[in-house]
């Protein structure tokens, strides 16, 4: 647990003296905690968790795995239309999906969120819909784009499409950026 904490900590460039501010507990304490020294209470863990914005349950986890890798294989996608990948990795400054879209664009009751967007047409071929625009894409295009304006995706043509999407998540008001 203790290198977790810490390295999530890291991840989110964040210092002790952050944490502490951010869950009203000591620098010193959170130190202990982070090399195993003490263990958080749970409204202690309660607080960094939220703090670093993850689940407690992953950051108190035992598997060393959870946070510093996530394999995604193929075979174990199933047929979802959207299908969250490294669902279980901690600390993520992204968040990848691989998408089907539809023949149809979807309406979507959230079309926009703050932060940036990747996509990456795997295979097939879409149109992207981005802040009116339409824009064709075709098997190894992609686009970058400013995901607060209205977008979506739709399939045009025979052949099934395949899209990465990695939408990049918007620093959290007050947090301090990653330095590097």
């Amino acid at each position: 647990m203790s290198g977790l904490l810490r390295a999530v900590r890291q991840e989110r460039g964040m210092t002790l003296d952050d944490l502490a501010a951010d869950t009203g507990l000591t620098k010193s304490y959170l130190s202990k905690v982070e090399r195993g020294q003490s263990v958080p209470s749970i409204a202690a863990a309660l607080k960094i968790s939220r703090a670093l914005e993850v689940d407690v349950a992953q950051l108190f986890s035992d598997d060393p795995e959870v946070s510093t890798i996530s394999v995604d294989r193929a075979a174990e996608r199933g047929a979802d239309r959207h299908h969250a990948v490294a669902a279980r990795m901690l600390g993520k400054e992204m968040s990848p999906f691989v998408v089907r879209p539809g023949r149809t664009f979807t309406t979507h009751p959230h079309p926009t969120h703050l932060g940036q967007e990747f996509i990456f047409v795997h295979s097939g071929r879409v149109e992207l819909s981005h802040d009116g625009r339409i824009i064709a894409l075709e098997a190894g295009d992609c686009a970058y784009f400013d995901a607060s304006a209205p977008h979506k995706l739709r399939q045009i043509g025979e052949d099934a499409a395949e899209v990465v999407v990695v939408a990049g998540n918007a620093p959290r008001p007050g947090a301090p950026r990653r330095r590097g």
